[in-house]
């Protein structure tokens, strides 16, 4: 990371300037000492080419955590840069007392802006952003810095969350580990950027043009960049090995309203209008194949629901159920009126429906597979054998009873369609299954399958209404269609526009018709 010798002379220049002092012998002194102080000021600025920077809001909670895991880090850090984002609690004195320098915007502007102004006064060669809820690894800025100096031609480097989030809660270990498997399954050549650990060049990011400070709120303004600097032909690797701990704590809530409004629907205007879809990460083919298969279940379930009834309703709401059982048992520790309403609410359709079709055998079925879930969860320990065996028997127990009431009712040609979209699905995204099986137990996993495919379903229609804005849009403002280079990647955009659309539609006509077959079954009650 050094400069070439022009670097050295402003500190000649000094030296000349020192010229005036009136004793020659002084000044001979006096130069030799002014330019090894500069010297090494300069050697010491260069063998420390990171510079931090954090932005913050509101965040004191998490901020303190994040600074001193960048204790260790000092030796490739010149400067900590704490951009303080209008925040009114104390964190731009919290930033102050772990010795990082503190940078204030006028007003809550959002991160992207708090990223551009904290770059501007930055001096490392290398711009690492973290975000305020992030601790970093002991190695994880030497690694960055190595790969940087390792590859000239390399421009930016992002890594990943790694699979252990801090919060304890379902939603939170989901979510975390959600975005490290998409990271650590992901290319190493990246078509993004990724700015809660993410570093770039200097000056690769002021000729980019930096963060775009259209975007007020944390979302896609990483992504955006990533954007321009693959479209600028410059290079972005996804190195596995840099991982930092998430501590954020989600809740259900959070994450319906960050993955639509701030993370799908922004990304779907993106490439929508950008035309640019890589098949990388969350837009790989295997996910866009995904959404579809979720809005064609949705249809297939609603079709087989009006012409059988009970026979596929009792079947799908067990399923439902049980795949939610571990989340609302780790729910009720905490109060969360809504997902106990939920299921007590599903339980008692599954009873009303079993006494109508004369099958009340699977309501005892049922609260035997519940209290077999509960005991295990309130008194097995996690690390003892005991709690292994007790989750197999549960586990067998439950999916056995799953097998029984698919397999025991009456069969339809479009209920075996059902299924077989999704045990495709389930197989499409074994390896993120298996991947949380192995870190959270299998119950976790399967616990994770509904919100998984809750991801697809608003993933889908956010980007049916990207496209139908976009349509608007272009109708109200005629444009010339010319032809490009990547003509190939925006048919192949529009062909996913075009499946959304459909599946977007199938949902909608879905969802009624499910609750029209549930209306006519419990009004053919004898």
């Amino acid at each position: 990371m050094r400069r070439s010798p022009a670097a050295h002379f402003p500190y000649l220049f000094h030296i000349m300037c020192c010229k005036t002092h009136s004793s020659p012998s002084l000044w001979y002194w006096n130069c030799w000492i002014n330019y090894g102080v500069g010297y090494c000021y300069y050697e010491i600025l260069m063998s420390k080419p990171v510079s931090v920077i954090v932005p913050v809001h509101n965040g004191q909670e998490h901020l303190a955590r994040c600074l001193a895991r960048l204790r260790p880090a000092m030796g490739n850090i010149c400067e900590l840069i704490v951009v303080d984002d209008g925040s009114d609690d104390n964190s731009a004195q919290i930033a102050a007392s772990y010795g990082a320098r503190v940078v204030r915007t006028e007003v809550h502007a959002g991160p992207a802006t708090a990223r551009n102004r904290g770059a501007a006064a930055a001096r490392g060669d290398i711009l690492l952003f973290l975000d305020a809820d992030v601790e970093v690894y002991p190695d994880t800025i030497s690694r960055i810095v190595e790969a940087l100096a390792n590859d000239p031609t390399l421009d930016a480097v992002i890594g990943s969350y790694d699979d252990k989030p801090q919060a304890s809660n379902f939603m939170s270990q989901y979510r975390n580990l959600m975005h490290s498997f998409v990271h650590q399954s992901g290319k190493r050549e990246a078509a993004t950027f990724w700015a809660g650990c993410g570093a770039i060049r200097r000056q690769v990011f002021f000729d980019c043009g930096m963060f775009n400070e259209l975007y007020s709120a944390p979302a896609i303004e990483d992504i955006e960049l990533g954007y321009r600097l693959t479209q600028a032909g410059r290079r972005i690797a996804l190195i596995s090995e840099v991982r930092v701990k998430h501590l954020k704590r989600w809740s259900m809530r959070n994450v319906i309203k960050t993955d639509f409004f701030y993370r799908a629907l922004p990304w779907s205007n993106l490439i929508v209008r950008s035309g640019h879809m890589p098949n990388d990460l969350n837009l790989r083919i295997s996910q866009r194949i995904s959404v579809a298969l979720v809005f064609l279940m949705i249809l297939l379930g609603a079709a087989v629901a009006i012409q059988t009834g009970a026979a596929f309703l009792i079947p799908l709401f067990v399923t439902f159920f049980i795949l939610l059982s571990y989340y609302w048992l780790e729910s009720s520790n905490k109060n969360h009126r809504l997902i106990t309403g939920v299921m007590t609410g599903v339980m008692i359709l599954i009873a009303a429906l079993a006494w109508v079709s004369h099958v009340v055998i699977i309501i005892p079925l049922l609260l035997i597979s519940w209290l077999a879930l509960f005991t295990r969860h309130r008194y097995a320990c996690p690390t003892s054998t005991w709690h292994r065996r007790t989750g197999a028997l549960a586990g067998g127990y439950c999916l056995s009873l799953v097998a029984f009431v698919w397999f025991y009712l009456p069969k339809h040609p479009l209920g075996t369609a059902f299924l077989f979209v999704l045990l495709t699905l389930v197989a499409i995204n074994r390896q993120f299954y298996l991947f949380l099986a192995g870190n959270r137990g299998r119950l976790f996993a399967l616990a994770a399958i509904p919100f998984h495919f809750l991801y697809f379903l608003s993933s889908g229609l956010a980007f049916l209404c990207a496209v139908v804005s976009h349509v608007s849009e272009t109708r109200r403002v005629p444009s010339a269609v010319t032809e490009s280079a990547d003509a190939p990647e925006k048919s192949l955009a529009m062909l996913y526009v075009l499946v959304c659309a459909m599946s977007a539609l199938i949902y909608f006509a879905g969802s009624g018709l499910l609750l029209t077959a549930v209306s006519v079954v419990l009004r053919r009650a004898p």
